[in-house]
Parts: C-alpha cells; sequence; structure tokens
C-alpha cells in the first residue's frame, strides 16, 4: 500500500477494495475447499460473512464518493464491475491511485 490515505474517500476506496479482494480470493482458494474437500461448513460461514460485510461497505464508500461527486459514475461502476471479479479490485487500483494524486 503506498500512500492511500483514509481520510480521502478514494483512499477508503481504495483500502477496502483491496481488503475485500483479499477476503474474496480467501473465500474462493481457502473456504471453498475446506467446505468441499473437508467438510468443513465453518470457513465459509465465517469468511462469507466478512466478504459480505466488506463487499457492502465497498458499496456504501463507492456511492458516498459518487454521490460527493469525488468520482464519476463510469469509475463507481468500474470499481463495482471490478469488485465482482478475483482480481478486479487490484487491477483498478492504479487507476484510483492515479485519479486519488490527481485530486490530491
Amino acid at each position: 500500500m503506498s500512500h492511500a490515505s483514509l481520510k480521502d474517500p478514494i483512499g477508503r476506496i481504495r483500502w477496502v477494495g483491496r481488503i475485500e479482494a483479499v477476503s474474496f480470493l480467501f473465500l474462493l482458494g481457502v473456504a471453498m475447499p475446506m467446505k468441499y474437500l473437508a467438510d468443513q461448513e465453518i470457513w465459509v460461514k465465517v469468511t462469507g460473512m466478512a466478504h459480505g460485510v466488506l463487499f457492502l461497505l465497498l458499496l456504501l464508500l463507492v456511492g458516498i464518493a459518487w454521490l460527493e461527486k469525488c468520482i464519476p459514475l463510469k469509475t463507481a461502476a468500474m470499481v463495482m464491475g471490478a469488485s465482482l471479479l478475483p482480481f478486479g479490485p487490484f487491477v483498478v487500483d492504479s487507476r484510483l491511485a492515479k485519479r486519488e494524486t490527481d485530486a490530491g
């Protein structure tokens, strides 16, 4: 993590986006195999809940940033679309970093 600031709306989106992406990868790469290969559903329940909360928090932060005109609708849609893909938030992070630098 470079200089993403929690004081900046875009910085908050970047932080939460990265954490949400890691939770998604953990859900797919660890929790799901534990459920189906080791018959331990608790991994999916706990990780799925955490990932769901992080996804909703990301959605809220993106919505707030869009309403405050910190990001255009196209960027907001790109961030939310990318969050549906396992490595998507990491891909759009560089674009958000540039926007954060331009704004600051």
